[in-house]
């Protein structure tokens, strides 16, 4: 029988049962003649399958294609029309409930092979013969129902785009009033990401921090609100100016969230998520023109007036928050006199591990170090707009593996 949207219970976006797809349709009784069947195939054109019943009960189904193809073969007539249908009887149809879920009834069919596809299941209500469901019916309204299932992941996925660029926008307006010459480079892989930027102006200086979480997307996303949360209760309580110090408080917060620290593994000792992030956190003070530096797998790169190389200061080798970092480990500080001028930077590994070029292979720090050194009296705008054109060029048509963020600014 052909599918007729119009016949189903339900509009199609509502379907939720096996019923919502059931068209009532006529039926044998086990004992019927195949002449029997041939003349009501003959008559119902649209009919595609026709269920055998004993007691309103189905016991096979007859599928359409295949019984016209057998009595058309020489002799067929003479020797199977008056005996029995069941002779060409699918023996094992698929039959559910009524009630079944549309997933459920789409794994059943998927089980059941081709033939549930092709030629259809019964429908019962109470084990007795209700209607019959075609695949091409299932296949419409699943397609449907993943539609709209993705039409509202993606709608959630785009707010909370909206509430996490909500949440970097202030110290955005912060850096511009603080820094004429920054330029703060933010494009996360997917509408979310897991890199995430926090600057605050406070009395006499202030203080920066650029941060990669496990992940990227909408896990990402989940832990760039717990690691900026746990840095902002850190800043709360230590205050600006030991970098070091906030780093461990944020590593400590982490990994008590998520049961990182023993409190919440299971009885073989594991904890049920291994999540982190690298970072690199800067704190200037005004009066004595020095920068405070701690780095977690992340590092800060410097160009000084008149050198002719990138002086890189790297971070600490442990990353943050994991299952693997100890909870009193301590970063360290590095104070740097930065001379009038200078331009540093410092970027996640969206940017140095993009795979490209001819050989396809990651962009690297080396390239990294000659566009900065190419730009390095140039505006940071001028220098961000650089990287990104030498990165796109680089990448081609890879595609991108990951959050892309920079802190690019000279004092």
């Amino acid at each position: 029988m052909e599918f007729n949207a119009s016949r189903l219970h339900l509009p199609r976006y509502r379907t939720s049962v096996a019923f919502d797809l059931c068209i009532p349709t006529e039926s044998v009784q086990a004992d019927a003649s195949n002449f029997a069947v041939l003349e009501l195939f003959t008559e119902r054109r649209d009919m595609m399958s026709l269920p055998v019943t004993e007691q309103q009960k189905p016991i096979g189904l007859i599928s359409r294609n295949i019984f016209m193809s057998q009595m058309s073969k020489p002799f067929y007539h003479e020797v199977y029309g008056k005996k029995s249908c069941i002779a060409f009887m699918d023996k094992e149809p698929l039959i559910v409930d009524g009630a079944m879920s549309i997933e459920d009834l789409t794994f059943r069919a998927v089980e059941a092979g081709e033939k549930a596809l092709a030629d259809g299941f019964i429908i019962t209500e109470g084990g007795a013969l209700a209607g019959v469901g075609f695949g091409l019916q299932l296949m419409n309204v699943v397609a449907t129902m993943q539609a709209e299932k993705n039409r509202q992941i993606m709608h959630s996925i785009d707010y909370a785009s909206v509430i996490q660029r909500a949440r970097l926008r202030t110290s955005s307006a912060e850096l511009r009033a603080t820094l004429p010459d920054a330029h703060l480079e933010w494009q996360p892989r997917d509408v979310v990401g897991g890199d995430f930027y926090f600057f605050e102006r406070h009395a006499g200086g202030w203080f920066a921090a650029i941060a990669d979480c496990t992940g990227h997307g909408v896990p990402g996303a989940f832990m760039t609100l717990i690691a900026s949360s746990a840095l902002s209760q850190a800043l709360r309580e230590l205050g600006p100016r030991d970098p070091a110090a906030l780093i461990g408080a944020v590593s400590r917060s982490i990994k008590t969230l998520l049961g990182q620290d023993g409190a919440g593994s299971d009885n073989a000792g594991h904890a049920g998520s291994n999540d982190g992030m690298d970072c690199a956190f800067l704190c200037y003070d005004d009066a004595s023109a020095s920068l405070r530096f701690a780095g977690a797998k992340l590092a800060l790169y410097v160009v000084a007036p008149g050198e002719e190389a990138v002086r890189a200061i790297d971070g600490a080798r442990m990353g943050v928050g994991y299952v693997d970092t100890p909870p009193g480990y301590c970063w360290h500080n590095e104070t740097l006199a930065i001379p009038a001028g200078s331009l540093l930077f410092i970027t996640t590994d969206g940017l140095l591990d993009q795979i490209g070029g001819a050989r396809d292979i990651a962009y690297g720090k080396r390239r990294m170090r000659e566009q900065l050194l190419a730009q390095r009296d140039a505006p940071a705008g001028d220098v961000a707009a650089a990287l990104l054109q030498d990165s796109a060029a680089w990448q081609g048509k890879q595609p991108r593996r990951d959050d892309l963020t920079f802190f690019c600014f000279r004092l």
